[in-house]
């Protein structure tokens, strides 16, 4: 099974990079991510057994990391991966602590976090994109998710969610 750690949105934010989306416009065969498959990759773990499962959701249960709020800027289109995206300018402290924590628990290389939310995939070439207001996203907790590939697009199953503490 394919697993990673990410952040779901709260309703008010899906709902506002929704309508962001529905205002791109896009020549086939771009498409659209459905709201509810918007989501922030903290850590891609990739295939692993069964067996493993329970393993990553001790480690998910075993972080701590402050809430934060993450503020959506812009809409950016990029070329290598061929998706438009909502990005943010920063990411906040608390979110780079518990994504550190998350790639040293797993063993996972680092790579830079560049916090954003995809739109639309398979995008060939870049659409014409209006200035974004920004969009505040509460982050008060994390999660294991599974990605089923196959069809025209993924299906993503939360395995398993923890709260993130109040901040102090």
């Amino acid at each position: 099974m394919r697993l990673f750690f990410a952040l779901w949105p709260d309703v008010d934010a899906a709902t506002r990079l929704a309508c962001v989306a529905a205002e791109l416009n896009f020549k086939s065969p771009a498409r659209l991510v459905d709201a509810k498959d918007y989501h922030v990759t903290l850590a891609f773990i990739g295939d692993v057994a069964a067996s493993s499962l329970a393993v990553l959701r001790q480690v998910g249960g075993s972080l701590q990391a402050p809430r934060c709020t993450i503020a959506l800027h812009s809409l950016e289109y990029w070329p290598q991966s061929r998706v438009v995206v909502a990005a943010a300018r920063e990411t906040p402290p608390p979110l780079l602590t518990l994504w550190a924590q998350l790639h040293e628990a797993t063993g996972m290389p680092r790579a830079q976090l560049r916090t954003h939310v995809t739109l639309a995939r398979k995008v060939a070439q870049p659409p014409v994109m209006q200035a974004m207001s920004p969009i505040l996203w509460r982050v008060t907790r994390f999660s294991l998710v599974r990605s089923e590939t196959g069809g025209a697009q993924s299906a993503y199953t939360v395995v398993d969610t923890w709260p993130l503490l109040d901040e102090t």
